[in-house]
């Protein structure tokens, strides 16, 4: 038998499923993956219910529901101050990844570079791979993952097509700053490159900081898409509904390749999400109240267990430094809390490319509070 495609062959389990299936396995709390364990506002799931009733259930519009674009554009517009033409600068995905295959798809011919900040979510190499690109992986250090200037210089040549960035930053909370987005905006500009931004966790950014999309930045009106998602943002992430903004010359490309990928998207859930993001700023700002709740108390109880915890920002994760408590590396650690503690959570050098760190994890706190609770006690047992 022929062999199967080489690229996406080599990759094994993506380590999210593999450490769930462990949690599975010894009935553990699982702080690996990064979902919420309760359902989105039930007003959404509700609006969801009714349209399935009522209908139409058959394939809606290629580039998404009116109704769904224009909510985009508004949300947009007033939380970013974009101005953006609905009919020709926004597309809904089936959720934040297959948008992102649609830009490597759309704008990267095979031989592109496309740059990389590192550590990166886990599809991004094989989707930049499997469309034919050339990834230039940037490291970013900790604890505070500022942005290495010297590197990206290098890193950015005349073959650079684009660069892909995550803010806030899964899995390290990063936020990049306003004084970071503009030196990034200045070398794109500099080497006339695309930025496909993921900024699934826009809404998640704590302690009073802000989250500034790339796309509003002098000069990159132009060159720069935008991606969103519902499943974070209203804590449904089953309904995988993402979308995409961009000018439309750049969109145009993204949408042939999503025309002949996934085409479209549920047509209730998009006019749920679509009430969603009509939502008042009460609803964001408890969001990122709650959350940043949560992110205080199990960073302080771990820190008073003996790890370090760096600094999170923004997102669903914290990252601890376990050197101090286990010998192991990160991989074996996190196996050794989900078995003996029935706690799981995700080994960090799993978004790096290559020889990444091996002492550090990354636990997820979009739980229940009596569920993170519970995790803390089982963690102190096993660490006291």
């Amino acid at each position: 038998m022929k062999e199967a495609n080489s690229v996406l062959s080599s990759y094994s389990t993506t380590v999210f499923e593999v450490m769930s299936r462990l949690a599975l396995e010894h009935d553990a709390i699982n702080l690996g993956q990064g979902f919420p364990d309760e359902d989105g506002p039930e007003d959404l799931r509700r609006v969801a219910a009714e349209a399935l009733i009522t209908g139409p259930n058959q394939y809606p519009p290629m580039m998404g529901l009116p109704v769904l674009r224009q909510a985009v554009a508004s949300h947009d517009k007033r939380f970013y101050g974009l101005n953006l033409d609905w009919k020709t600068e926004v597309m809904v995905t089936s959720g934040a990844t297959e948008a992102l295959a649609d830009c490597l798809l759309g704008l990267i011919e095979p031989g592109d570079e496309v740059i990389v900040l590192e550590p990166y979510y886990d599809c991004y190499l094989p989707l930049i791979k499997r469309a034919g690109g050339i990834p230039k992986v940037v490291r970013m250090s900790p604890p505070d993952w500022k942005l290495p200037l010297e590197e990206l210089e290098e890193a950015f040549t005349q073959d650079t097509k684009l660069i892909m960035i995550n803010s806030p930053m899964n899995p390290v909370g990063k936020v990049f700053s306003w004084d970071e987005l503009e030196s990034l905006a200045e070398m794109c500009l500099r080497y006339d490159a695309f930025a496909v931004c993921d900024e699934v966790y826009e809404h998640l950014v704590f302690g009073g900081q802000k989250h500034y999309p790339l796309l509003t930045l002098p000069g990159m009106r132009d060159r720069t898409v935008r991606i969103g998602s519902a499943g974070k943002s209203f804590a449904l992430t089953g309904w995988k509904v993402g979308y995409i903004c961009a000018a439309p010359e750049v969109l145009a490309p993204i949408a042939k390749a999503h025309q002949f990928n996934t085409f479209t998207t549920a047509p209730h859930l998009q006019k749920a999400v679509a009430e969603g993001l009509a939502k008042d700023r009460a609803y964001f700002d408890g969001l990122i109240k709650e959350l940043q709740g949560k992110r205080d108390y199990l960073s302080k109880e771990l820190a008073d267990m003996g790890f370090r915890v760096l600094p999170c920002e923004g997102t669903f994760f914290i990252t601890v430094d376990f050197s101090g408590l286990y010998r192991g590396t990160d991989e074996a650690f996190c196996r050794h809390i989900t078995t003996e503690a029935k706690v799981a959570a995700v080994p960090i050098s799993v978004f790096y490319e290559m020889e990444g760190p091996t002492k550090m994890a990354r636990f997820c706190f979009s739980k229940k509070m009596s569920v993170l609770e519970e995790a803390v006690r089982r963690l102190k047992v096993l660490f006291s």
